[in-house]
Order: structure tokens, then sequence, then C-alpha cells
């Protein structure tokens, strides 16, 4: 039995759907346990063949449920391909079975929702790269990536994000931590790197940890200063101009041309533009990148999937201007590719067949909901708070106009099972009067009831 809800907002495929779902997840429906067919779940539930199809046709692409031809519908064996389970926030201090127990909500940054991944889709790539004995495939690699990798990853730059780009400019490694100690051994770690304040703290971590000086550079509304990055003596720029993380600002022409500028300006400078998360934006049309921009091939563009397919996946892939190809090849040429040649034709046979397409499509949506949800639920926020970023990403920002504390407000919101999360542990140094009443909530893990609970508990917190 299947309960169904005539007068619920989701649609009885959805119902149909999450409660199949949830049971397979459950345990309460084994592998290999045949379902009943669509036509006879349709006659039994008293709705539209059509209906049931589109609930099997979802769990079937998601991998939770397999057909076979002249038998009918079978629960899948889900193999742990990407893990479900996110590793706890930054700062997290708990155990998982503390997190539940005093937790109703979080508002985690790192969360996403792996809920839809394609398992099916992966899965059957997966075998069908391992067939016939592939030997090949367990050879070593060009330490580039391979090459097809390369070219499909190019043709979706290109063609999303305008980027300028050839396959040979293209290097893939595995995750940004990589390619960013890739390119401090590229650009010289007697370097003076200039990062936002505040900023991805990782990034941070890694170019002052191999001995760059790190200069951090304050932001207005448009992000990073440029008249202080002109004074700050550094010869690299680190932005994030589509989305900056954590602020949420998308960067104007303006602001990306001074920058230009800037680069062009000196012999040996250069931005590095990481466009970590460009694939979601909910109004408007996509923010074109830096690098498309530039013409004198001073932008090294970074990317990754790992916001876009699964953090599991562990692919980036880094674009050298082309006056530095040379200086790759001399000084880091020689490290072999730390992604394996089967993981690169697994994601590059996903790219080629358009299933990358179709899941971040399928993403955009469902993010969007999450995020329309949030909006929504934060309206009754709005008279105390300034609602920042809420056009693209995973996460907004929270800025409450009496000036209330940043410990504070993550404090209130703890003592209702409620996380949220200060900006200043984005900070590279303290501004006076900056970030002081600041917290950011992510929603890429939690479903529309799951935000609409949180921003309920929030109203009570904090109003």
């Amino acid at each position: 039995m299947i309960p169904l809800d005539g007068r619920s907002p989701q649609p009885l495929y959805e119902q149909i759907y999450q409660y199949i779902k949830d049971e397979i997840r459950s345990g309460k429906r084994r592998a290999g346990e045949r379902l009943p067919s669509t036509r006879m779940l349709a006659n039994h539930l008293k709705i539209s063949r059509c209906t049931t199809q589109m609930a099997y046709e979802q769990l079937l692409s998601e991998g939770y449920i397999e057909s076979v031809p002249c038998k009918g519908y079978f629960i899948a064996g889900i193999e742990e391909l990407v893990g479900l389970d996110q590793e706890p926030a930054p700062g997290a201090v708990f155990s998982r079975e503390e997190e539940k127990e005093d937790c109703q909500v979080d508002f985690s940054l790192r969360g996403l929702d792996l809920e839809r991944f394609p398992f099916n889709t992966w899965r059957k790539i997966t075998k069908n790269t391992l067939v016939d004995d592939n030997k090949e495939m367990f050879a070593a690699g060009d330490p580039q990536g391979e090459y097809g990798l390369r070219e499909a990853v190019g043709n979706y730059l290109h063609s999303a994000r305008g980027v300028h780009v050839r396959p040979e400019q293209i290097v893939i490694g595995a995750g940004s931590e990589y390619l960013w100690l890739l390119l401090a051994q590229i650009l010289g770690r007697n370097r003076c790197i200039a990062m936002e304040n505040t900023t991805y703290r990782q990034a941070f971590r890694v170019f002052s940890g191999v001995g760059m000086r790190v200069e951090p550079i304050s932001m207005d509304a448009n992000g990073m200063s440029a008249l202080e990055l002109e004074k700050s003596g550094a010869d690299i720029a680190y932005v994030m101009p589509a989305h900056q993380f954590p602020t949420g600002i998308v960067m104007p022409v303006k602001r990306r041309q001074e920058l230009l500028a800037w680069a062009g300006a000196g012999q040996e400078r250069y931005l590095i533009e990481d466009d970590y998360d460009s694939e979601f934006r909910y109004k408007g049309k996509p923010i074109p990148s830096l690098q498309g921009m530039d013409p004198a091939g001073k932008v090294i563009y970074i990317g990754t999937f790992s916001k876009s397919i699964a953090p599991a996946i562990r692919v980036g892939y880094l674009v050298l201007p082309e006056k530095l190809l040379a200086v790759y090849r001399e000084k880091a040429g020689f490290y072999a590719s730390t992604v394996s040649r089967i993981d690169q034709n697994i994601l590059y046979q996903f790219m080629v067949q358009g299933h990358y397409e179709r899941h971040l499509n399928r993403m955009r949506a469902i993010y969007k909901a999450k995020h329309d949800a949030l909006l929504e639920g934060l309206k009754s926020l709005e008279s105390q708070f300034e609602i920042r970023g809420e056009n693209a990403g995973l996460h907004v920002v929270l800025t409450h106009k009496g000036g209330r504390a940043e410990e504070e407000l993550v404090e209130q919101a703890k003592r209702m099972g409620v996380r949220v999360y200060g900006i200043s542990r984005s900070l590279i140094r303290p501004e006076p009067g900056r970030f002081t009443s600041t917290v950011l909530l992510g929603y890429g893990r939690l479903s529309p009831d799951e935000i609409r609970k949180g921003t309920k508990l929030l109203e009570q917190a904090w109003l």
C-alpha cells in the first residue's frame, strides 16, 4: 500500500517515487525484490498508468530500481559509488550521534543533494569502461589528463562559460587543492598573492602553507578593491567573480575590467579565477567568465566537478594561459596525473553522452525549488535582516540590521536546534566594524520541508 494524498501540492508521481525510495533506503525493500508492474500499481491505486510510469522512470534514472526486459522492475543493489553522507561542517565538534540528537536542522555550507545522483547511469558507464578486460585503462596516461576528457571539458567551458581554451591548455587534477599546489609550483612560491577578505579558507591555507605571502584585500559591494590591490605589492590575485565565497557578490563588468587592467600592467601579474559553482544561477543569464574577457592571457581559470556532480568524484581542471604552458612543462610537466584513467573515462563518457548536461538541468531545478523555499521562509526576517547572495550558489548571507553579534545569532539558533555559520571563519584578518553581524545558511543537502522547518525555528530564535 502506498499512501497518496490528493490534497497535497506534491504531484502523485513524486509521492510514489518518494515512498518507494524511502522504503529502499530504510532497508524495508531488499535488492532483487520485484516491484508490481506500472499497470498493476496504477489499477491498485486507482490512478493513471502515466503517473506510475513517471515514478518508476525517476527511480530507474537514479539507480534505485532496475528494469529487466520481459520480467519487470526489481530493487537494485545500491553500490556506494558516491558517499551519501557528508563530513560535518567546518568547526563542528559533535559526533554524528550528538549531531542528530542536538540539531534539528543544519544549514551546512558543505552539503549537496546526492539523493538525485544518477547512480544507474554512472554504474552502466563504469561497467562499460571495464568490459572486455580493457587493459589500456590500467596503464599510465597523459600527465595533463586524457585528451578526450580535456576536449570535452574545453567544449563545455566554451559553450557554458565563454572560456577561450584549447585542450592543450587544460590540466586535469584530483580536486582544487592539488591544482592550487600545482599553480604554486608553476608560478613560484616566492610570490605574493592577494586574496579577498573574506575568502575560501581552504585556498588560503594551501597558498600560505606552501610559503606564498598572502595579502588580504578588503572588499566593497563589487568585490575585491582594485585600488587596494594596486597598493598591496601583490603580483597574483585570487578571485571568485561569478559568485564570491562567502559573500555571494557577483563582480560587475567594470570591476572585472579594473582587475584585468591591473594584471596587464605587469609582465608577471596573473589573476586566478576560481569558478567553483557557476553552474547554479537562478536569476538572469549565466555570468560570463573573467577568462573569456581576457585578451592578454592573464587569467588562470580553475574549476571542479565537486559541486556539479559529487564531492567524491575528485576531478578538477586548470586552464593555463598560453604563455604559461612552457613553464608548466618545465616545472611540473613530469608529474603523473592524479586522476585514474578509469575515472577520467567514466567522466568523459558521462559528458559526451549528454548525461552531464541533463544532470545539471535537473539539479538546477531541484536547487531552485530549495532556494525559493528558503527565501519564502526568510520573508518574516526581512525587517531585521539584509539577505544577500540569493541569486546563485547554494547558500545565502544574512546580516542583522541592528548589529546583533554573530556569536549571539549563532548561539540563539543553536538553542532552537538549528545550525547556522558565522562569516568570521572566512576572514584572513579581522576588519573592525565589518562582518560582525553576518551568518551563512547553506541549503544544498536539505529538503524543502527541512528548510521550511529551519526557517520557522530561526524566526522563533531571532524575532
